[in-house]
């Protein structure tokens, strides 16, 4: 599976250019391009972010799980590379995960192990007791710090708020397998062992393969928790609707 680790290079191409595409979503026209602008005192300007996000969230839930050094700039491109192949871990905005990937044995093939959601609970419990509507509030008081970084990542001439509604549609289509699926570990030749080979593993199946680096997250951390974080993505899409200008009609 091509796991986020394997990759060290921040994705800064526009996101028009390769991003992959929300499978039965909401057309792109159609999509709000734009925030309700908050008052001048209710900005969350950048040496304020991290106090922001304790006030919303508590510290210990703030130092236990997020990336707050240079948060604006990590939120954006992880936001983007959730909708790419790859989605580098030195720019997530949350820390990774503990342990390591592991696989089963099932009908003669090898499979997602079922412990592996055990690695993504903490992180899971902790999104899914987060008020959408205060995370939104915060989201909106915090977009012209946030729009800043998206414009100094390359990406000026698309809008922040619309790619937040596509990477989120596109992650809410994420398929649900009937069955764990199969893996591959592929082959990497050379006389140096790799010294972390669970990194490699990639799906057998071409159409989960092709997926985008956070839709496969999605199916990693197994059926229970990806039903919350449906759940917390929905809710946090009507939220976002309800900060939104309407967007024009075409």
């Amino acid at each position: 599976m091509s796991h986020p680790q394997m990759s060290r290079v921040v994705q800064t191409r526009p996101a028009q250019e390769s991003a992959a595409q929300p499978q039965e979503s909401t057309p792109t026209a159609a999509l709000p391009t734009e925030v309700q602008p908050p008052a001048a005192d209710e900005v969350v300007k950048a040496q304020d972010v991290t106090a922001a996000l304790t006030q919303l969230l508590g510290r210990d839930a703030v130092l236990k799980f997020l990336e707050t050094t240079d948060f604006p700039r990590k939120f954006v491109a992880t936001l983007d590379n959730l909708g790419r192949e790859h989605a580098p871990v030195p720019v997530w905005p949350v820390q990774p995960p503990q342990g390591r990937f592991v696989v089963s044995t099932q009908g003669g093939s090898q499979v997602m192990a079922a412990e592996n959601s055990l690695r993504y609970s903490p992180f899971v419990a902790f999104a899914g007791s987060v008020n959408s509507a205060q995370a939104v509030g915060l989201y909106r008081r915090m977009y012209p710090v946030l729009d800043q970084a998206w414009r100094e990542l390359g990406f000026a001439n698309r809008s922040l708020h619309a790619r937040m509604f596509e990477v989120i549609d596109l992650l809410l289509a994420t398929p649900e397998p009937a069955q764990p699926p199969k893996l591959t570990l592929t082959e990497v030749k050379g006389p140096i062992a790799s010294a972390r080979p669970w990194t490699r593993y990639e799906f057998d199946d071409p159409k989960l393969q092709g997926l985008s680096s956070g839709q496969k997250m999605l199916l990693r951390m197994g059926p229970d928790n990806r039903r919350v974080l449906k759940a917390k993505l929905q809710e946090l899409r009507t939220e976002l609707l309800r900060v939104s200008i309407e967007p024009a009609k075409p």
